[in-house]
């Protein structure tokens, strides 16, 4: 370093904390207003109220649910800080530690061969010493595409990193780089005849490895044995070497080590999803390389920046928090991203505010992928001098050169005719490895929840280990989002199902975080765990007072009376707070109603759904699932979304629900306007005919989905039948029930 100057900055805004914690304040206090409004109505003598207790009970419920989790999720903005890196104060290259690249795929019909070879090309790229760099591929689906274009991969990397290096390409992903709309003026030699030859010779390349690759996906499965299959298939190590007479002027050290690893998988075996996978990548890489740091990439999530790696050693090196130090988290961006995002794909709350807050307790969560991990943290608390040899197999298992890999000193043996190594690794990565073992409950990434990032990034800090959220200007790793609602729904009704796990385990934050960290930070991962229990006060708020509204039952203080003001109060001051944060984390006034919109629509359905999965998963009625999330890009769907139109191609299990609300909407809206208008009702009524207003007005997609629309995106007619005749089920029992 030097001489004592800081590796990274923290930096923290007063006024943004002053405002935050100012506006926590002044909201809970108007919360405690309202609730003290709604207990004063049990002690009524009931019938002496022209209000049933059972909507009012319910209506209760829902807005003190609402209130317990607004109220945890404030401990994100009590002290959000942003980050500065100094990569350039760093020790030289030969200083430096070596890592290990974690690549993740399962199934190469949803995730494109060549998106994932682009991914694992721009890794093996990064600005870091070649020699301490190495990348490993696990593929779950065992395929044999996914082999041959790793070779392919291998052969193009002679051309591609040579050309990045000599021109300090800052763009390292092929795809990106080369259908780029203008060129990096950056780059060096930038407009050079030279460049421009050499750009055009690997650009050249790189259609003949994509040629190489559609190919051979398009003749089919390569000899693959048919009894072979995704769930049923032996372990596969393979190191990527040169076999073929190409010869490229480059120094194949300068090459990172290339590892494919597909894991043993059996159907009588559980095999625990993507933390099995890191489980597994984990053993093998610790007996080849064993590189005190890891990167876990997704398969379609490529490194934008070739600095990463340095930007996260401005924290691990730092001796002031490495010792505690377990990984450094950037955030997840998405280069299809329409300016319209309808889908708030870009998760703009998590990664523009959430994470920063964290950063300012302990640090963020473990995010799924773009984080450089340090590998001892994954170790447990079994790493120390005087554990004797039995303890540490009873905890990692069997194998020598595994436990010989524990020790500081040990050295891998180069891999290169290595056979023996070789067979170790089959080993390791067997399905039956890690019985009687404590991996996934106290060792390395942890089985208790498919949402093993989030469950295992929790047990680390509660051990005691902090992380850092690094966000700098340029996006550090790329990726694709959820460009139709289909996909948005299944990977949300996993996250959900994983995080309501954790909530009712014996890990629930409120409970168990306290007593090992900071209570803001329970807070924190309490909010994320019970996030998904927002579906029942939006369940709850767009049924209840529309059926009393219909009945002509108040539920609401009425216009003139004081209280009224105090509901006014807490509405307006959600939705201004909402609308400074977006605006303040770049956003815009339609982010504000489009980020509305999808929380409604998110809350009535895959919430609802994942909150159900993960209790009988928890309890013991249903099996863990997953189902990866779909990569390959539908252009039909893409086009809707590009052009701010919802592709309403989803199951019914997910369409239904929210068609079935805004019929019911309507038809509140309509009576009860009929109604107050012929009654003159408006003091009494106008809230509940504002809900089903305001609710009609940000959820207007699904109404013109449903009317208006005539592409193939629209709500089917036998959708909006099917919805219709719940709604009117749900209006005659209801009102029955009312009138009990």
């Amino acid at each position: 370093m030097e001489g004592s100057l800081p590796l990274h900055i923290c930096h923290v805004s007063p006024l943004y904390i002053f405002i935050n914690r100012s506006h926590t304040f002044i909201h809970s206090i108007a919360l405690a207003l309202l609730i003290y409004y709604r207990a004063s109505f049990l002690f009524q003598h009931p019938k002496t109220s022209a209000t049933p207790i059972l909507p009012w009970l319910l209506v209760f419920v829902a807005e003190l649910v609402l209130s317990f989790i607004w109220l945890i999720g404030q401990a994100y903005r009590w002290r959000p800080v942003s980050r500065t890196v100094f990569p350039e104060r760093l020790p030289e290259d030969d200083k430096l530690p070596a890592i290990d690249v974690f690549i993740f795929t399962v199934d190469p019909n949803k995730e494109p061969t060549l998106k994932l070879m682009n991914t694992v090309l721009s890794a093996m790229a990064l600005d870091y010493p070649q020699g301490k760099l190495h990348v490993y591929v696990s593929d779950d689906g065992g395929s044999p595409v996914t082999l041959h274009g790793l070779k392919e991969a291998w052969r193009f990397a002679k051309w591609w990193l040579p050309f990045c290096r000599r021109y300090r390409i800052k763009t390292r992903c092929p795809e990106a780089y080369f259908s780029a709309s203008n060129d990096d003026d950056d780059d060096e030699g930038f407009g050079s005849s030279e460049f421009i030859t050499e750009r055009k010779k690997t650009q050249e390349r790189y259609e003949m490895f994509k040629k190489s690759i559609t190919e051979v996906k398009e003749r089919g499965r390569l000899g693959y044995n048919s009894r072979i299959t995704a769930q049923d298939h032996p372990s596969v190590i393979e190191v990527i070497q040169d076999d073929s007479d190409d010869k490229v002027q480059i120094d194949q050290e300068n090459i990172p080590l290339l590892v494919y690893v597909a894991r043993e998988k059996r159907p009588s075996h559980p095999h625990h999803f993507k933390a099995g996978a890191i489980n597994v990548l984990q053993r093998v890489s610790s007996v080849i390389s064993n590189s005190p740091y890891i990167l876990a990439l997704d398969c379609d999530m490529y490194c934008n920046d070739p600095t990463s790696a340095r930007q996260a050693m401005c924290f691990h090196l730092d001796p002031k928090i490495s010792p505690t130090l377990a990984f450094v988290q950037f955030p997840q961006r998405f280069h299809n991203i329409c300016k319209n995002d309808i889908y708030d794909a870009q998760l703009r709350s998590a990664y523009s505010l959430m994470w920063c807050g964290l950063d300012g307790l302990r640090g963020p969560v473990l995010s799924g992928t773009g984080f450089y991990i340090k590998r001892v943290s994954l170790c447990g608390s079994f790493i120390h001098e005087d554990v004797d040899l039995t303890e540490l197999k009873q905890s990692f298992g069997s194998s020598n050169e595994l436990i010989k890999s524990l020790r500081g000193n040990y050295e891998p043996n180069a891999i290169n005719g290595q056979q023996e190594l070789l067979k170790e690794t089959q080993i390791l990565a067997s399905c039956t490895y890690e019985y009687d073992t404590k991996w996934g409950k106290e060792v390395g990434f942890l089985y208790d929840s498919v949402a093993e990032d989030f469950f295992t990034g929790f047990i680390l800090h509660c051990k005691g280990w902090t992380s850092v959220y690094c966000n700098p200007s340029r996006a550090q790793f790329l990726g694709s989002g959820s460009a139709n609602l289909n996909d948005l729904m299944i990977q949300g009704m996993r996250w959900s199902s994983g995080l309501i796990e954790v909530g009712f385990s014996k890990f629930c934050p409120l409970i168990y975080g306290p007593p090992r960290m900071s209570f803001l930070e329970s807070m924190c991962y309490g909010e994320l765990s019970f996030f998904p229990f927002y579906f029942l006060p939006l369940w709850c708020f767009a049924t209840i007072p529309q059926l009393c509204l219909l009945n002509g039952i108040p539920l609401y203080p009425k216009v003139s009376s004081s209280y009224f003001v105090i509901f006014l109060f807490i509405f307006l001051s959600s939705l201004a707070k909402l609308l400074q944060e977006i605006l303040f984390t770049g956003g815009s006034f339609l982010s504000w109603v489009n980020e509305q919109r999808i929380w409604m629509m998110k809350s009535v359905t895959f919430h609802l759904y994942g909150t159900l999965d993960g209790i009988m998963k928890r309890i013991g009625i249903k099996e863990a699932s997953f189902v990866p999330s779909n990569k390959v890009e539908d252009d039909e769907q893409l086009k809707l979304y590009e052009m701010g139109k919802f592709g309403f191609q989803i199951p019914n299990m997910f369409l239904v629900p929210m068609v079935a609300l805004i019929i019911l909407n309507m038809a509140s809206f309509v009576g009860g306007l009929v109604r107050v208008v012929l009654l003159g009702d408006w003091d009494n009524m106008f809230v509940q005919v504002f809900i089903s207003f305001y609710i009609l007005v940000i959820n207007f997609p699904i109404i013109e989905g449903m009317i208006i629309r005539k592409d193939k995106g629209r709500i089917q007619p036998a959708v909006t039948l099917l919805s219709a005749m719940f709604s009117t089920i749900f209006l005659l029992v209801g009102s029955v029930i009312l009138h009990c």
